[in-house]
């Protein structure tokens, strides 16, 4: 199988992360291939606990609970690509693009490395359950309203970075029910896939 890009979007809640280790271990299993997992977030945790100027700043606009700039995320996806992307590597980004100038970022950088035929998966789930699922988790900024704000947020801004890419030459978006078991949604993805 030839090496596969997959995009992942979901809200906050969605059992995105869940489906991504276990598309991992599907592709794993399937090919032995490497597997490069491009997360943001992760590496922005890693920034807010480095001490340095950025993390100060960066912290600041957290506890203000805005979304940090653009440039954060192509940058640091970027450099993830520059440092582990190997040519017959498999590629999932989870949590990027999610704004639509994100995505003209993502695209370009998709260019430069000869990929094509990417697959965006989108787990959908209603923002009752959304919020059903978050508050279940208990984590100290999902109160109602903090949720009602991303899913605001995740509306306004992180589905038109997905649309961006509707009826483009080699992508695919693939719309996945999210609400049904974690083995069901990962079936549905496999289906959709085609593997």
């Amino acid at each position: 199988m030839e090496s596969q890009t997959f995009v992942f979007f979901g809200i906050v809640g969605s059992g995105k992360g869940t489906q991504v280790k276990l598309l991992m271990e599907y592709l794993k299993n399937k090919d032995g291939k490497e597997c490069l997992y491009a997360y943001p977030g992760n590496q922005f945790r890693k920034i807010i606990d480095s001490g340095s100027y950025t993390a100060t700043l960066m912290k600041d606009s957290v506890s203000r609970g805005e979304l940090q700039p653009g440039f954060f995320p192509d940058a640091i996806v970027a450099n993830i690509l520059i440092n582990y992307l190997a040519k017959d590597s498999h590629l999932i980004t989870d949590g990027y693009p999610r704004a639509v100038h994100q995505s003209e970022s993502f695209e370009a950088m998709m260019k430069w490395y000869k990929r094509d035929n990417i697959k965006i998966i989108y787990i959908e789930v209603s923002k009752i359950e959304a919020m059903k699922r978050n508050l279940l988790r208990g984590r100290h900024d999902d109160t109602p309203e903090g949720i009602e704000k991303r899913f605001d947020e995740y509306i306004n801004q992180v589905i038109p970075a997905m649309n961006y890419f509707k009826g483009k030459d080699g992508y695919t978006i693939l719309t996945i029910n999210g609400e049904q078991s974690v083995e069901n949604v990962h079936k549905d993805i496999i289906k959709a896939l085609g593997f």
